[in-house]
């Protein structure tokens, strides 16, 4: 009996190191899975508006939401890779100083800039993608000289390159072109490479024209296709662009059409979820091109 007693006790022991070591190694496991996770760069996904932002938010897991200044940055992971969606609010202002915020407090490996947008060409339908292969601020122009009472005329206003020198732009006449940000590559190839899971119009390479400025008049969108190539207009994306080259940070401009002037495409607020669905497809085909 006492043999017996003894044997039972040492079995007992031998099952509660089993399950220690089995807690343990379960432990260690998930500790050093959550470490590679944090350990990896994130992707930032930016959105101006709360219908532009928070429908993609809503995709990723393990969501902590956090607040800096008026900017709301959602941490969440998809696929296993640390991903952040960032609400800027809207203008190139807001979008500058929270392209800023985002680098340097997470270091990102990239920045998607996407949401709605206004067309430029006359080829482009309510619900088309555009791919940023360029990004510039249409907003950045230099006037005619002229006196009192000689009139204003916008036809005549010139590009203007404020980063082309240290020097003063209005004075210097190698700036009298536009700045264009190129989008990354490999974002890029990402884009493409999933663009066939767009099923409500078509995905296409173009110019993303950004600037605080709401065009209604149809000759002004119109000159701004011919002088730049613009595609589309937005109100943030340049300044990411070039918060993010400033920084060395990948970037990529991501905009659905929500309304086109110059063929008569209507408001659709619905887009801006429909571009998220899309971009969502682009980041998971990014993850796992950068897992390889």
């Amino acid at each position: 009996m006492k043999n017996k007693m003894v044997k039972d006790f040492i079995l007992l022991g031998v099952i509660t190191v089993l399950l220690l070591s089995l807690v343990v190694g379960f432990s260690s496991n998930s500790n050093k899975a959550i470490a590679k996770v944090k350990s990896k760069r994130p992707i930032i996904i930016q959105g101006p508006m709360p219908i532009e932002a928070e429908a993609f938010a809503k995709k990723l897991k393990h969501v902590k939401e956090i607040k800096s200044g008026s900017f709301i940055f959602y941490k969440g992971t998809l696929n296993n890779y640390p991903v952040i969606v960032e609400k800027t609010g809207k203008g190139m202002e807001n979008t500058a100083a929270a392209t800023a915020i985002a680098i340097e407090k997470y270091n990102p490996i990239a920045i998607i800039n996407q949401g709605t947008s206004g067309g430029h060409d006359p080829n482009l339908n309510v619900f088309d993608i555009v791919l940023g292969q360029r990004t510039t601020n249409i907003g950045s122009l230099k006037t005619a000289n002229k006196g009192e009472d000689q009139g204003i005329d916008p036809t005549i206003w010139k590009p203007m390159d404020l980063m082309a020198s240290e020097g003063s732009a209005g004075e210097d006449p190698n700036a009298e072109k536009p700045r264009f940000y190129e989008g990354d590559k490999n974002l890029l190839k990402a884009a493409n490479a999933v663009k066939n899971k767009y099923t409500k119009g078509k995905v296409v390479e173009g110019t993303i024209g950004s600037a605080d400025v709401w065009n209604n008049e149809v000759d002004r969108i119109k000159w701004f296709h011919t002088k730049y190539g613009t595609s589309v207009e937005e109100m943030e994306g340049a300044s990411a662009a070039q918060i993010s080259k400033a920084y060395n940070v990948a970037f990529l401009g991501i905009r659905v059409l929500s309304n086109n002037k110059v063929n008569g495409g209507a408001y659709n607020p619905t887009t801006a979820t429909a571009c998220q669905e899309y971009v969502f497809e682009v980041v998971k085909k990014y993850i796992s091109m950068n897992s390889k």
